[in-house]
């Protein structure tokens, strides 16, 4: 091993996690497929509507709750009861609407990016991603939309195909995969 390489390989993060819990398998396999889409594809632009849109609910709720606290510390229980009534269902309202956008509009997409044709159309490109709950398979899904239809990859997968046993991701073997359906729905692209 070359020096400058040994310089390389010190410099690059190693992911370890507690392989035993699914959540956090799940959400370091998710970092790592959206490292490996976006550092090997600069034609990809990332877009954060969808993380926006759910840090927007988020902060509604969390706004109406500062107000129903400031308007309490100012005009004590008998006088903010109509205040706290509101900010209380409102709260909830919006909890509602936040869940029922995770689960219907996000469906585990953790990312999405814009692609620019040289027509100058675009393509959207999602990633999405399950992992039931005690279950090891990774379900991995690429998306592309484009102005005349959809198309989708989807690869399931042990997660152990992408950790070794000291919990660690094995960046390489992501790689191998996330460009695997990349090719693959960039391939139906171009036989259609």
């Amino acid at each position: 091993m070359t020096k400058k390489e040994d310089k390389n390989q010190s410099n690059e993060e190693v992911v370890k996690i507690n392989k035993w819990d699914g959540s956090a398998v799940k959400h370091a396999l998710d970092d790592a497929v959206k490292n490996c889409l976006f550092s090997d594809r600069p034609q990809l632009k990332e877009q954060f509507g969808l993380i926006n849109m759910r840090l927007a609910l988020c902060t509604l709720a969390v706004g109406v709750a500062v107000l129903a606290h400031a308007w309490d510390f100012t005009h004590p229980f008998p006088e903010s009861r109509p205040v706290l009534l509101f900010s209380v269902l409102a709260y909830f309202a919006l909890m509602g609407v936040l869940t029922l956008y995770t689960t219907f509009r996000e469906k585990g997409i953790f990312a999405v990016a814009i692609q620019k044709d040289n027509n100058g159309g675009e393509r959207i490109w999602e990633a999405s991603s399950d992992m039931k709950k005690f279950d090891d398979k990774y379900i991995l899904t690429f998306t592309i939309k484009d102005s005349k239809k959809m198309r989708e990859a989807t690869s399931t997968k042990s997660c152990a195909s992408f950790i070794d046993e000291n919990g660690v991701i094995l960046d390489n073997l992501v790689a191998h995969e996330v460009n695997r359906l990349y090719n693959s729905v960039s391939a139906e692209k171009k036989e259609k």
